[in-house]
């Protein structure tokens, strides 16, 4: 008996667990908005030097063309070309002619944005585990509303830097709270579902982000609409119930009990206050609560062989799929497609490719779930490389399926991971192997560097990451339909269980095998 039992007693998944996680997953419309709003915000025009006093018509004669025969964003004549303006347009007429830097900065191009900060400027887990999901989801609700709104305001490049790296801060503590508060409140069997269908609110939000750029076409306008929303979660966060969970295991079983009494009642199970008592709930966890009496640190995910095995894995899994999820979504200008349309149908693959997720979770299990959708997401990665650049609706085909199967590994890797990890150290497991999926996020647009290099490189390290993360996802221990487990103890306990199963069927294999021969 566990605390799986005492949920299936006050109701399962009842009216309490879709009013709870419907609020939780709410915020998650905006979430793609923090995730990707670089996108709109920080996109580059079409831009050239600027030329005072020019018209359109004129151009032509001060600034020379690129290789694609487009205006140059980087250079101008040093003297006006007059006659280039009745020529027609090639390279051979002008390249013999001096040219210089912008000397007076640039003209932006203000059809895709009105304003973006390049031309304005030409350039939490560990507290989780010790004070609570629900306080630290309250903060990370209010430090994001305020700091996500106050980037609007920034006067400087420097300054936006620096507010956009604590609204990442924020989003972080949201997110990694959201999924614990989420799981510690849902009966085994519908965690599934929950987590999927959870997922599509941060899927529906990346089109909703479309929407809003394509209204505002202004950055700080842009910051304002997907930041203000966020004091409202702050104020109705009030009603979450913390985990009960983690309130007994740091010692708050009175308040554990309250949390349980008020889900009976929502659920419509109000006699099972009565039944439920102090000593009811302490006796359904005392192994739990006696483990607890330890203090647990991120040192404590790699001292024991399954713990340092699974965290190992994982740190692999969620720098690869947020490597190549990035690296496919932060680059949309490059497709040569609409970018407010580009945005749409991004988004909109998640919904197949997760109702496919959601089925191969169902029936499949994580594990080969997690491992399928990056050994697919890369085998897209690779074969977009022999497809010539004057296919461009091919090319753009295949990079959207690409980012579909690693939104399903996203989708997967966030509930594996909540079950994979103890209650007693779930949140900082989360904050431990998540922040290699930031580590990803960083990577990802640095590798278009390597394009200089040779074109097919980004490619060939994206998929190829993938790919190692695919198989090394197949190592981790499979977790559907299995109680969460609360201590560290239940994660090296059933390992052991397993090896003794394993070591069961191996001896009974070589009995009958010895039977036969006999």
């Amino acid at each position: 008996m566990g605390f799986a039992d005492l949920l299936d007693e006050v109701g399962g998944f009842g009216r309490f667990q879709m009013i709870h996680v419907t609020l939780l997953s709410i915020p998650g419309l905006l979430m793609a908005s923090q995730n990707l709003l670089n996108n709109f915000t920080a996109g580059v025009p079409e831009h050239h030097c600027r030329i005072p006093n020019i018209t359109a018509a004129l151009l032509r004669a001060f600034i020379p063309l690129d290789s694609s025969l487009t205006p140059s964003r980087c250079s101008r004549y040093t003297d006006a070309q007059w006659h280039l303006i009745t020529d027609k347009p090639s390279h051979t007429n002008a390249s013999d002619l001096q040219t210089e830097a912008c000397a007076e900065g640039w003209t932006y191009d203000k059809t895709e944005f009105i304003s973006s900060i390049v031309s304005e400027v030409s350039l939490y887990s560990l507290f989780s585990c010790r004070f609570g999901r629900k306080g630290m989801l309250i903060w990370s609700y209010f430090q994001l509303a305020v700091l996500g709104t106050f980037t609007a305001l920034s006067p400087s490049y420097v300054v936006y830097c620096i507010f956009r790296f604590l609204t990442g801060m924020s989003v972080s503590g949201v997110i990694l709270n959201a999924v614990s508060l989420k799981v510690e409140w849902i009966p085994t069997k519908a965690r599934t579902l929950v987590g999927t269908i959870s997922s599509f609110f941060f899927t529906f939000g990346q089109m909703i982000l479309a929407g809003v750029a394509y209204s505002l076409k202004d950055w700080r306008k842009i910051h304002v609409a997907v930041c203000l929303p966020f004091f409202a979660f702050f104020f109705y966060s009030w009603w979450y119930s913390e985990s009960a969970r983690w309130l007994v295991l740091n010692g708050r079983s009175e308040e554990a009990l309250k949390h349980l009494h008020r889900v009976a009642k929502i659920n419509g199970k109000p006699e099972m206050t009565e039944k439920i008592t102090l000593e009811v709930l302490e006796s359904h966890m005392q192994k739990e609560v006696q483990s607890s009496k330890s203090i647990y640190t991120v040192f404590d995910l790699l001292k024991t062989p399954t713990m340092r095995k699974i965290s190992m894995c994982l740190m692999v899994v969620w720098f690869s799929t947020s490597f190549a999820y990035y690296g496919l979504a932060m680059d949309l200008q490059k497709f040569g497609v609409n970018i407010y349309l580009m945005q749409i149908i991004f988004g909109a693959v998640d919904f197949p490719a997760k109702l496919v997720a959601l089925l191969m979770l169902s029936f499949l299990g994580r594990r080969i779930t997690q491992g399928t959708c990056l050994l697919v997401s890369a085998s897209v990665i690779f074969a977009n490389i022999f497809v010539p650049k004057d296919m461009q609706i091919t090319r753009t085909a295949l990079a959207v399926l690409g980012k579909g199967f690693t939104s399903a590994s996203f989708t997967c890797i966030y509930l594996f991971t909540g079950e994979l990890y103890p209650t007693v150290i779930r949140q900082t497991g989360m904050g431990f192997v998540s922040t290699m999926a930031r580590i990803g996020s960083m990577a990802a647009p640095a590798v278009l560097i390597l394009d200089e290099i040779l074109p097919a490189l980004p490619s060939i390290v994206y998929g190829g990451s993938a790919v190692l993360a695919g198989f090394i996802a197949f190592l981790l221990p499979e977790t559907l339909d299995i109680p969460l487990p609360d201590t560290i103890e239940d994660v090296e306990e059933k390992r052991s269980s397993l090896r003794a199963v394993h070591i069961m069927r191996v001896q009974t294999a070589d009995k009958n095998i010895t039977i036969i021969h006999k």
